[in-house]
């Protein structure tokens, strides 16, 4: 049955999503490579691991239980049209708990399906309006982990279900849909992933990687069920492709194991990629001045007592502050010196809190050189390929290349030109990245 209210808050939603990209700014980096525009108290979270999704979140007893279990990340239906099974776990305070467990979530959004797949039940892209549809996707997919208090700079997962690849206006509706749902949480300050089986869907968004008609996802997880976890070797989908932390597979499907005493029916995932960011609550130990950077030079933004609750985002390398030269960045994109903060490391950085990163795809399609410093005089120490992200943490300035002097630090001793990599801007520091 037709529910004409449900009917018409569908159109409104796909109307509202194509007049928001008819107006959006135009940015000068375009698809494949579209930039994100992280706020300030976003962070990307990366996991590398094994992990497990099922289509109802378990209870938190559960969760307490598999800890004895070899995964520490899960997946959760959050949301989408065709989300078939309900999710009374699903809330706030599951979320909080599990994430104080030491859990990595993993996001993942089923809505509207392939013209020519999925199930003939499923709620369909219309491929005429598939843009649009794809951006009222990625709109109510922010709005939906964003009330779960999961915070932006995190990544979500679209899962398109197998369609008739040889079907072209079908193949084409999926990749224009997809196209529009990256772009769109690119825009909302999102990492963008998409979850296909390789031999129906993935092989075709990586047979238009370098096309400049689609914005490409930073991430790909595939489903391929051969109990294999390799995340090389996947055929028709070269490896240099989705190769920096950007890549996840669903190996083993529809099984039940049993942890901690508890049974639960589970598909097995090994990953290497963007998961969901959270927050965690510590106090602060004393008066604790917050500023708009890693370091006691930056402004002064607000000031705690002792005693007061900080939520931490993440945590970056700034200037040394007792025991430590780790800083907390808090939930309105302050930072903190960690040296006043309740985490257990006095000196280092804390689990479960992640490094604060900002992920950009590196815009050649040839890719990029790694240097050990900021100019192009330094060593190449590696090299990123095209489409590969850049887990930049922080920025500054070195030898000139293109039109900008810009350098991203992407580790200890890796360094590559902004001027290669898909940030906002093209001439000058992109925010919220601090400097190094």
């Amino acid at each position: 049955m037709v529910h004409h209210k449900g009917l018409w808050r569908s159109v409104l939603v796909i109307l509202v999503a194509a007049l928001a990209v008819a107006t959006a700014p135009w940015s000068a980096r375009a698809e494949p490579t579209t930039p994100v525009t992280y706020p300030a108290w976003a962070s990307a979270t990366m996991y590398t691991g094994q992990a497990f999704d099922t289509c109802t979140a378990p209870p938190l007893t559960t969760m307490q239980a598999w800890i004895a279990s070899p995964y520490r990340a899960v997946g959760i239906y959050f949301g989408g049209q065709n989300r078939t099974c309900a999710q009374p776990e699903l809330t706030p305070a599951w979320v909080r708990a599990v994430a104080d467990l030491g859990w990595r979530l993993i996001p993942i959004y089923k809505g509207l399906q392939p013209p020519c797949g999925g199930k003939p039940t499923d709620a369909k892209i219309v491929p005429s309006a598939a843009r649009a549809q794809g951006t009222a996707a990625a709109d109510d997919a922010s709005q939906q982990v964003k009330a779960l208090g999961m915070f932006k700079g995190g990544a979500m997962y679209y899962d398109m279900e197998h369609y008739t690849t040889t079907d072209s206006a079908c193949r084409n509706a999926v990749l224009a849909f997809l196209s529009a749902w990256t772009k769109e949480l690119h825009r909302l300050g999102y990492v963008s992933g998409v979850y296909e089986n390789l031999n129906l869907g993935a092989r075709d968004l990586a047979g238009v990687y370098n096309s400049s008609v689609y914005a490409r996802p930073d991430a790909l997880w595939i489903a391929r069920y051969d109990l294999d976890p390799s995340l090389t070797g996947w055929a028709g989908i070269a490896d240099s492709l989705w190769a920096v932390h950007q890549r996840a597979k669903q190996y083993k499907a529809d099984f039940t194991a049993t942890y901690g005493g508890v049974k639960l029916a589970i598909d097995a995932d090994v990953w290497d990629g963007p998961v969901a960011t959270m927050a965690f609550n510590y106090q602060a130990t004393a008066v604790v001045r917050a500023r708009s950077g890693p370091g006691p030079s930056y402004p002064l933004v607000k000031q705690y007592p002792a005693g007061a609750s900080l939520a931490v985002v993440c945590q970056a390398p700034g200037s040394a502050v007792g025991t430590t030269a780790v800083w907390d960045k808090l939930n309105n994109g302050s930072y903190v010196t960690d040296n006043y903060v309740s985490t257990p490391s006095k000196a280092g950085y804390s689990a479960p809190i992640t490094r604060c990163l900002y992920p950009y795809q590196v815009t050649p399609a040839k890719g990029a050189n790694e240097r050990s410093g900021p100019g192009v005089s330094h060593p190449v120490t590696g090299a990123l390929p095209g489409g590969a992200l850049a887990w930049l943490f922080c920025q500054r300035s070195g030898s000139k290349v293109g039109s900008t002097s810009i350098w991203d630090k992407i580790d200890s001793q890796h360094w590559v030109s902004d001027n290669w990599v898909a940030t906002p801007s093209t001439t000058t520091y992109t925010k919220p990245a601090p400097r190094c």
